[in-house]
């Protein structure tokens, strides 16, 4: 299987399993070994953790230093080591609706199977850090159609995330997460 077929199969199955009513668990992973090492444990599915990427590759916190290429090159390793599905960290998408774009471009050719996007401004910082500020509700809206007409696989998830809980509250995070 090349890795073509694979990037256009395996997306189709992670969406299926997402709708089965057991849970599907995707450890953490930075890197090709980890992400065999979980395949060798029996886990079909993996997430592709942009902090991981940032302590592990560059000794630094999640505060938007990786790059998209950073992160591709780490996406097809693990492409090229395993099987798995893949979700992927793509932080802000790093920019406006057509850097969004890009990303996903990207991304998808480098084997990913869904692409997860948040809605802090650029350069963003780990959800867990104080300090994050959000773009506005419907720039992030429009970043996800971006997304989805980006991709060269409708199988291909993409995955919108709010860090508002922490910045405006509840009833923001609930607002943004049903827009």
């Amino acid at each position: 299987m090349t890795r073509q077929q694979h990037a256009t199969g395996q997306p189709a199955q992670l969406k299926q399993q997402l709708q089965d009513s057991s849970i599907v668990v995707a450890p953490g992973v930075f890197d090709a070994l980890g992400a065999s090492l979980a395949e060798q444990a029996g886990f079909d599915t993996v997430y592709l953790s942009g902090a991981s990427l940032a302590y592990t590759q560059l000794g630094r916190p999640d505060i938007g230093l990786l790059s998209i290429t950073e992160i591709c090159t780490a996406m097809s390793h693990i492409r090229e080591r395993t099987h798995l599905s893949v979700v992927v960290d793509c932080d802000t998408g790093f920019g406006n609706a057509m850097n969004v774009m890009r990303s996903v471009r990207l991304l998808e050719r480098a084997g990913a199977n869904a692409i997860q996007l948040e809605d802090q401004t650029y350069p963003k910082r780990c959800g867990h850090l104080r300090g994050k500020t959000l773009v506005s509700k419907s720039e992030m809206v429009g970043k996800l159609h971006a997304a989805l007409d980006a991709r060269e696989n409708d199988s291909t998830l993409i995955i919108g995330r709010t860090d508002a809980l922490g910045v405006e509250g509840t009833d923001s995070a609930i607002e943004r997460a049903q827009a």
